[in-house]
């Protein structure tokens, strides 16, 4: 049986059609009727506006842009979407529609049962009130009764970990104490559909590992339907059944998670793991005045950046240099597929003469990092005497590797949790 007659057999919760959404830029107004009118007055003759503030691009004012542009989406009692996408995506505009905060300019959305959201930190709190107080405002909210509420009560609390402040007024919260006690409200009052955009952003670790598992037991324990919004891969690939990637406004990936993350991050394509990089194009940042460039990168015997696990990569650099530096570095950032950097690496010294088109080669020891792919960054520095670091060049390309071992015994936390290191030193190979 394919995925989409299982579909068909299953209990939809949203329904999304042809669903757009339009937002004006520039000032909604001047503040008086003679204001407005003025600048009515001017646009309509193609003057500059007299109330506009000096400095500011005319050609804005009155423009408009599509935060989504015709979206169909399907999402299914029980299961725990995730929708990633890079900023200005149209993330949060989606679940804003969902939470009816705003309405679509265009299409429909049809909702199958009661939402709890929390789009924001405190998002549907009072300051004033006490959280016992917000709680049951978020209740009645929902449609639920006092004795309802009362039932769930304790196990709000519980989970939240603001026993101790449950009476005192949320404005004197802090972030962290907003969020626990938000999530909380969420997870557990009487609710069809969770709706959440980044709220593990906040918090400690602990609790937000408690968050997870308990978005989880709510879509597989309890049926309920999760839409997930997060930057962080790791916690979507631990609570998403099936993921979204947006981009620009328009559904880009609908379906498994880790083919969704590959998309997300550029990751999806095997071309992209080059064994090449020109970068004599690159469009350097403050690159008037600059002394060294990098221009080209080579991973050294290889068609494909693609290395067996424990194996050291070779590299060689192509670099022009309008002054002699005495022991230039080159530092090497390793980040994971989320694109956050896992750990380091720094050459030994060299010495840089000017000219142009030097040639080096290093070779680098990665034996720590586990089967995966990886995105490597490059940067020529020179230290002083204090431990500063001065940067000649950094052209900022992703450069993908992967290691690729169908026998590997790489350890799990090498790939996902053992933070920031410094790796062993990169060695010049003459």
């Amino acid at each position: 049986m394919g995925m989409d007659e299982i579909n068909k057999k299953r209990e939809i919760a949203i329904k999304i059609n042809g669903v757009k959404k339009k937002y004006k830029l520039g000032q909604i107004g001047g503040g008086t009727l003679q204001a407005d009118i003025q600048s009515w007055w001017a646009r309509l003759r193609g003057k500059e506006d007299p109330n506009s503030i000096i400095g500011q691009e005319q050609r804005l004012v009155g423009q408009s842009f599509m935060a989504l542009n015709g979206i169909d989406m399907t999402v299914y009692k029980g299961e725990a979407l995730g929708i990633i996408g890079g900023n200005g995506a149209g993330k949060s505009t989606l679940l804003k529609l969902l939470s009816r905060v705003t309405a679509p300019t265009e299409g429909e959305i049809d909702i199958y049962g009661r939402i709890a959201s929390m789009l924001e930190v405190g998002t549907g709190f009072n300051g004033e009130m006490t959280g016992r107080e917000n709680v049951y405002m978020n209740g009645a909210i929902l449609g639920m009764t006092k004795a309802e509420i009362d039932e769930k009560m304790e196990q709000i609390i519980d989970f939240s970990e603001v026993r101790e402040f449950i009476d005192t007024p949320v404005k004197r919260y802090s972030s962290g104490m907003y969020v626990k006690l938000a999530f909380s409200v969420a997870a557990h009052l009487d609710s069809e559909i969770m709706i959440m955009d980044e709220v593990l952003a906040v918090g400690d670790m602990k609790f937000q590992q408690k968050c997870l598992n308990k978005m989880r037991d709510a879509a597989k324990k309890e049926g309920r339907t999760v839409l997930y919004v997060s930057h962080n891969m790791n916690t979507i690939r631990q609570l998403c059944d099936r993921c979204v990637v947006l981009d620009k406004g328009k559904v880009k990936f609908e379906g498994n998670v880790e083919e969704a993350i590959k998309i997300y991050m550029g990751l999806d394509n095997s071309e992209d793991l080059s064994s090449y990089y020109n970068l004599r194009k690159v469009d350097r940042q403050f690159e008037f005045g600059k002394q060294v460039f990098i221009t080209d990168f080579r991973f050294v015997g290889k068609e494909k950046a693609v290395y067996e696990v424990g194996e050291d990569i070779q590299f060689e650099l192509c670099i022009d240099s309008k002054c002699d530096i005495k022991g230039a570095q080159i530092i090497l950032p390793v980040k994971d597929a989320d694109y956050a950097k896992i750990g380091m690496a720094l050459s030994e010294p060299f010495d840089l003469e000017v000219g142009n088109g030097q040639i080096f080669k290093f070779k680098a020891d990665m034996g720590l990092l586990a089967q995966d792919t990886y995105c490597l960054d490059i940067a020529i520095i020179k230290s002083d005497t204090e431990g500063n670091y001065y940067t000649y060049d950094n052209p900022g390309v992703k450069m993908l590797m992967e290691f690729s071992n169908e026998y590997a015994h790489g350890i799990e936390w090498n790939k996902k949790y053992w933070g920031n290191v410094m790796l062993p030193e990169i060695k010049r190979v003459q």
